[in-house]
């Protein structure tokens, strides 16, 4: 299995330092997903369909965050950089008044967003993300480090390719409270796994990812005052309620909404849920 074909047409766009692969479909405000690490645009094929089909358009990038299959080699793969990329796509397809959702790693990087180039967002759903100190969380924080041992990113994606070992809390068993569907997680897994320039890429996104970014990126807090859904995992393995809890005290225009039978992954888990809470929140903060 690739992509499902309920994301829509897809599509490649030219940005400073590579290409994007993204899909589209629906008419009517844009809603642009940010996913996370050994991921791609797939994760929200759940969700997607019932957005657009109230009338939103929605577009799902693969973010080179080692689940893509377009190479970037000559992209800055850094917090900053990735935020970066974000924003030369939304300014490359002239989107304005952006529904950003986010989840896991693709929160991190958009809170960086948010502090570096807020300008074309209106409004930000943050669905169990990375933050503050944890980005990335334990058990992967060790990652950064290890991804600078020559060799050691392509022995983990060959690992990964063992389907007894997905469940485990180091890939998948801490993400997704019931098994991702093996076609799914071959499309995650496969462009790290098959691909030396994808875990070029890979490795230079994790070698940078330091919770020096997030620690920053929370200063900005108290200046965006656009609205925010903080959508969690009331079960959370990675991301406990309590951090929660603190982005709603600190950002200014912020809501907190709990979700049952879930970990990380709400969009696998409970994308029911998810998508209804986007169009409540996305129709209440609608553009006047």
């Amino acid at each position: 299995m690739t992509h499902s074909a309920a994301l829509g047409e897809e599509h490649e766009i030219e940005l400073p330092g590579g290409r994007i692969r993204y899909r589209e479909t629906g008419e009517g405000p844009p809603v642009v997903f940010v996913h996370g690490l050994l991921v791609n645009g797939n994760l929200w094929r759940g969700v997607v369909p019932a957005i657009a089909a109230a009338g939103y358009r929605c577009i799902t990038p693969d973010w080179p965050f080692g689940a893509h299959t377009v190479p970037v080699p000559e992209a800055d793969l850094s917090p900053p950089g990735a935020a970066d990329l974000i924003a030369a796509f939304l300014q490359r397809l002239d989107l304005t008044d952006v529904t950003l959702v986010a989840n896991d790693t693709g929160g991190a990087i958009t809170q960086v967003l948010l502090a570096r180039n807020p300008a074309r967002i209106a409004r930000v759903v943050l669905a169990s993300v990375d933050c503050y100190d944890r980005f990335p969380p334990p058990p992967f924080n060790g990652l950064a480090v290890l991804a600078r041992v020559p060799g050691v990113v392509r022995a983990a994606t060959e690992l990964l390719r063992i389907r007894a070992l997905q469940p485990l809390p180091i890939a998948f068993g801490w993400v997704a409270k019931r098994p991702v569907p093996p076609e799914v997680a071959d499309g995650y897994l496969a462009p790290s796994r098959d691909s030396a320039t994808i875990r070029r890429d890979l490795r230079r996104f994790l070698v940078s990812a330091r919770k020096r970014h997030t620690l920053a990126a929370a200063r900005s807090f108290p200046r965006l005052t656009l609205p925010v859904l903080v959508v969690w995992a009331r079960e959370e393995k990675l991301f406990p309620v309590a951090l929660a809890e603190r982005l709603v005290a600190e950002l200014p225009n912020a809501t907190l909404r709990l979700v049952d039978d879930s970990y990380t992954f709400i969009p696998e888990d409970q994308p029911d849920l998810l998508s209804a809470l986007i169009l409540e929140f996305t129709r209440e903060h609608a553009a006047p």
